[in-house]
């Protein structure tokens, strides 16, 4: 016996059950729907929307974290706020609070994820700069977070005004798997 037709059935209940029931209501006096046109929204559903939830995704959430860090001193090997960070503990450490697992090195980051244009890069893409030593995560208006070399602390540069921006060579997505 084959199983491709119970597959079907579940499949034509659902296209089945809506049908009857908008037959039914059609046959039976008295069940018209009235459809009002919309209106504009009133005030407090203009809040409400406003106010709702707005996707975030990972490596936004992962820049938000490394914020955090700001102002903590940099340590050569360091991925943790009691002990410091290099640049590219920062990046792990930052996306391991919201649950992914980067690499602890600045070359294996260069593999990681996915290549993104310069024109195109969003909060959390991992940045990295000429000889392939040094990444930080971008913010977003042209802004990362990074820490960058022993007797500095974790700190935000703007790439346009800092010697960062020339040495960008590019950026990659991290994404769950």
């Amino acid at each position: 016996m084959s199983l491709r037709p119970l597959r079907l059935v579940p499949a034509l209940a659902l296209i089945a059950v809506p049908i009857a029931l908008a037959l039914a209501m059609a046959a039976t006096p008295g069940t018209e729907s009235v459809v009002q046109p919309a209106g504009p929204p009133d005030r407090a559903e203009a809040e409400a929307f406003r106010n709702a939830p707005k996707y975030v995704s990972v490596g936004e959430r992962a820049a938000r974290v490394a914020l955090r860090a700001v102002g903590i001193p940099y340590r050569w090997g360091g991925e943790s706020p009691t002990s410091g960070f290099d640049c590219s503990g920062l990046v792990r450490w930052a996306y391991a609070r919201v649950g992914v697992d980067v690499p602890h090195n600045s070359y294996a980051l260069w593999a990681t994820g996915r290549p993104v244009e310069r024109a195109r890069v969003q909060a959390g893409d991992v940045l990295v700069f000429s000889g392939f030593g040094h990444v930080g995560l971008y913010l977003g208006r042209g802004r990362m977070v990074h820490a960058p070399y022993s007797g500095k602390t974790v700190e935000v540069v703007d790439l346009r005004s800092s010697h960062y921006g020339q040495r960008l060579v590019g950026a990659r997505r991290i994404t769950p798997v």
